[in-house]
Order: structure tokens, then sequence, then C-alpha cells
């Protein structure tokens, strides 16, 4: 039996996304499931946000814990982004602990690797745990299980994005398109599409491509 959580003013969120890459394609393609990532926030503004995935935006195979920015990073490439956002009420104490979770991971971050094997676990129901290796969900599950919030009774490697999405102890707080979530800057937003339109140029045959 999961312990009930103790309510206070200061919560956690949990970003659920579906970018609409090849990959995440892929991941949608067999598991049926709305969203493929997920991010541990720490609040509201989604200026504090950490997960695991691509270091480098263009690069999918350089990927590890990182510390995303909805503006600037992988997530500017990718403008109709989809997006759930779920909050978690905690104590003071469990919020503290999920700080200093995240802090040894930023500490240790160049030993950490993607777990890209444990995703081949968790479609096949089998816990893939490797040493400093996780995925987007595994992580956060296991960053919460650290804090003192267990939300399930079985390994993180088994807990995809969707089973945030399901658990009755978060709540959901805004679905749909990312750049739409009324608590981020408009002002970098249209700073951010304003750089993109300026980087396109026309070729020959009329089409539009990135300079």
């Amino acid at each position: 039996m999961i312990p009930a959580i103790s309510r206070s003013d200061k919560p956690i969120y949990v970003l659920l996304t579906h970018t609409g890459t090849l990959f995440t394609t892929l991941i949608r393609g067999v598991t049926s499931a709305p969203y493929n990532h997920a991010s541990l926030a720490m609040d509201a503004e989604l200026s504090r946000l950490y997960s695991f995935g691509r270091k480098r935006p263009r690069n999918p195979l350089s990927a590890g814990f990182v510390e995303e920015d909805v503006y600037e990073g992988t997530f500017s490439r990718y403008p109709n982004t989809r997006c759930a956002l779920l909050r978690l009420r905690v104590t003071d104490e469990q919020r503290a602990e999920a700080w200093g979770t995240i802090r040894a991971f930023q500490q240790n971050r160049d030993d950490y690797r993607y777990n890209l094997i444990g995703l081949l676990g968790v479609l096949m129901n089998r816990d893939l745990c490797r040493k400093n290796a996780y995925f987007c969900s595994q992580f956060v599950a296991e960053a919460l299980r650290r804090s003192g919030i267990p939300l399930w009774d079985r390994s993180s490697a088994l807990v995809t994005p969707d089973d945030f999405l399901r658990h009755g102890s978060f709540e959901l707080v805004y679905e749909g398109n990312l750049y739409d979530y009324p608590l981020l800057d408009v002002k970098r937003i249209a700073a951010r599409s304003a750089g993109t339109a300026v980087r396109t140029r026309a070729n020959p045959d009329g089409s539009i491509a990135l300079s």
C-alpha cells in the first residue's frame, strides 16, 4: 500500500510532453500513450526543469541528465509540442529532499548516461536498471522516491510517462500546446519566434529552409 502524501502550499510538478520527433513518434506508435517524455519541474513557471534527454538539441545520440529550457533548448525546435502539467502537493521536507536529489544529479552530471536499454525493458515489462543510467520517466520517479515520495511499489525503471498521468496523487493543471501555457514568459516566446523567422530563407523552389 502506497502511503498518503501530505499536502502543503509548495508543490512539485511533472511536465509530460510529446514533441513529435521521430524517436518519440516511434515510442508513441508502440505505447499509444499521448505523452512520451517526462520532466521534473520545481516551479509552475517551468523555469527549473530537469530530466534525462538530449544534451544537444540537434544530436539525439548525446543524451543524459539535462536542465531543460522551454525557450532555448530542444523544446524550442518543436513549437507544436503538446503537454500536460501535473501538480503534486508535498511537504516542505519532501520538497527540500527533492532539491537535494537534483543537486546530487547536477554535481555528478558527467557520470550519468541515458538508459536506452531500460526503455526496451519497459516494453518487455522487465526491470533493466543500469548503474548511473536513466530514461526520462525513470529519473522523475526515482528522484521522487529518493525524496520520500514513493508513488509506486515497483522499480522506477518500469515507470512510464503515462503512469504519472494516470496516478491519483497528481492534479492536472494544464493540457494543450506548450507555448500556450499561460505562466510562460510571453516576451521570451515572442523573441524565440522572431529569432526563428529571422533564420529562415527561401529555397529556389519556393520552399522555406532554416539558414
